[in-house]
């Protein structure tokens, strides 16, 4: 027992390490701005427009504009444009002829942060451009801090549900045959965890609120009027809204509760059915508000998520409810007890963690592009964590349905309530553990859609300049690409050849996918410049990490084909 319990010790533990990934998490992207990136302007801008492919709020978006030497231009708050709502509108100072550096923060719909950078000149003769001093791009919400307070109110809720569902159904059957079973525990139980999620959701969101604000969770006066002001605020405002409706109806269903008294009244019914309804409503926010809702088949992926969270609350509750059912009832009648629950709750377990990690791997195939993305990626190492702890769990509820309940039907010794006390302690570890890695799980982005195209990579190059030659379909290219680093001008050239002769004439489009999270696509046309040599100066590199160049290449007199490079952009 002690083995196993380090076991599942370390698969905990696991889970904590993979609260901190390498890679910055964030869906909204930029994908406009005025001035254009790395663009010259004759004139002097009043102000910079950024426009993201999502409303992304200004009261937590930070803009910089700063000259060669760091001096700050920006004169004024961000502001939401009166024509578009994806776009932020900053004012800045007349600013004289040169080169800028725009340093941009923004938070996501989903509560992810993401940042980036780009310069711009005003001319007409701003010289060469200087080598600005940026400031870091990668940021993550998966910090230990923010994946701590997510997963006690992941644990509460759960518990909360979970509980209320083993003490209305199961516990009500133990009564009928020991009447003086104590039924004050369970309520107590059930009022302290679902306290703590009443309590823990406000807070969670306070402190991620100011997080993403870059305040402190103390200051209430700037922190709370920003909270609505977010789509990730909103829903958190929703369970907690959801939660207490189901607060209420568990208080009324557990006042006219009349265990040991017969068949369900109508009352009784009535106050279920409300109980049932508000627990629906409380697992159905956190997938219509999380990835579940931005992956296609949306409603597949909410689906699979709700059916996620209600096997996990029943099962959880049910196991911490066993324990609290056994150290109830006294020694002579807890046998005799644990007969009448045992079975049925092994049942319902067994189908729980078997929907549990049905739902997950279906989960898992819709947000995961590639196979090999499970170990190559943050998210996908904490699927295997959560899953490697539901397997555990799943094989002590499967010993606990197939040995351990036909020996307790059968023999009258203590031995195999004492074991089963032992089994449902290591399957509550191994589930709080999984609780931990979902908690984690959903601080994370799924991994980008592009990532599925690596596979089809012809080479791997960076970080620094680039000078690389590959060969598909009878012809060479010769890429050139510097200095290779995010956040500022990149100069993007081929040299596309055909035994030893230039090809010229020829369409090349290079498109870019950021590879460590879904940013969307760049897509460019490089002129011929010279014999066989296409290039184009192009922005797209806007943060550090990989990133996939995909050249389609269209010869004048010749059938198109493509060329898939992938790049590790420096900082």
């Amino acid at each position: 027992m002690i083995r196993r319990g380090r076991i599942v010790a370390w698969l905990a533990a696991a889970a904590v390490a993979l609260a901190c990934p390498l890679a910055a998490s964030a869906h909204a992207y930029l994908v406009r701005t005025v001035p254009s990136a790395s663009g010259l302007v004759d004139v002097a801008p009043t102000s910079v427009q950024l426009t993201y492919d999502e409303v992304v709020e200004p009261r937590f978006a930070i803009v910089s504009v700063t000259d060669a030497q760091g001096t700050q231009e920006v004169s004024g708050k961000p502001t939401r444009s009166s024509t578009d709502p994806r776009t932020i509108v900053v004012p800045i100072k007349h600013v004289s002829e040169g080169w800028y550096l725009v340093y941009w923060r923004a938070i996501s719909a989903d509560g992810h942060p993401v940042r980036g950078a780009f310069t711009f000149a005003v001319g007409p003769n701003p010289g060469p451009a200087p080598q600005f001093a940026v400031p870091s791009v990668s940021e993550s919400v998966a910090t230990p801090g923010l994946v701590g307070f997510r997963f006690v109110v992941f644990l509460a809720i759960l518990l909360s549900l979970g509980l209320l569902a083993f003490r209305l159904a199961l516990v009500r059957s133990v009564v009928d045959r020991i009447p003086e079973l104590p039924l004050r525990r369970f309520a107590i139980a059930f009022w302290v965890v679902t306290a703590v999620a009443l309590i823990a959701t406000p807070l969670y969101v306070d402190v991620a609120t100011a997080r993403f604000a870059l305040r402190s969770p103390f200051d209430l006066g700037a922190v709370l009027p920003l909270v609505h002001a977010s789509a990730f605020g909103r829903s958190f405002l929703d369970l907690e809204l959801c939660m207490a409706l189901f607060a209420v109806a568990a208080a009324a269903a557990l006042w006219v509760d009349r265990a040991g008294r017969g068949g369900r009244t109508i009352a009784e019914l009535l106050a279920t059915a409300g109980v049932v309804l508000a627990a629906a409503a409380v697992l159905f926010v956190p997938g219509a508000a999380g990835h579940a809702a931005q992956t296609a088949p949306r409603g597949v992926a909410v689906a699979l998520d709700w059916i996620h969270l209600a096997t996990a609350a029943l099962w959880l509750g049910g196991l911490i409810g066993l324990l609290l059912l056994w150290s109830t009832l006294t020694s002579e009648r807890r046998r005799e007890g644990l007969v009448i629950v045992v079975p049925r709750f092994s049942v319902m377990a067994l189908i729980s963690v078997t929907l549990l990690l049905a739902t997950g791997v279906w989960s898992s195939i819709l947000h995961l592009p590639t196979l090999w993305a499970l170990w190559q990626t943050s998210y996908g190492q904490t699927i295997i964590v959560k899953s490697a702890l539901l397997a555990i769990a799943v094989m002590a509820a499967a010993f606990n349905l197939l040995r351990v309940r036909p020996r307790l039907a059968s023999r009258p010794v203590g031995r195999e309530v004492h074991l089963l006390r032992q089994l449902v302690g290591g399957e509550v570890v191994a589930v709080v553990g999984a609780v931990l890695g979902a908690a984690v799980l959903t601080s994370l982005a799924p991994p980008a859609k592009a990532l599925a195209l690596e596979s089809k990579a012809l080479a791997r190059v960076g970080p620094g300049a680039i000078a690389s030659t590959v060969k598909v379909h009878g012809y060479t290219l010769r890429l050139v690409v510097g200095p290779n680093r995010a956040a500022v001008p990149n100069d993007f050239s081929v040299l596309l050849s055909r035994n030893g002769a230039p090809v010229r004439g020829a369409e090349v489009k290079l498109a870019f996918d950021m590879l460590d999270m879904e940013m969307g696509q760049q897509q460019y046309v490089l002129a011929e410049t010279s014999a066989g040599t296409y290039t184009r100066a192009a922005p797209a590199l806007v943060m550090v990490g990989h990133w996939g160049l995909d050249f389609t290449i269209t010869p004048k007199n010749g059938t198109p084909f493509e060329a898939f490079i992938v790049d590790r952009a420096g900082g």
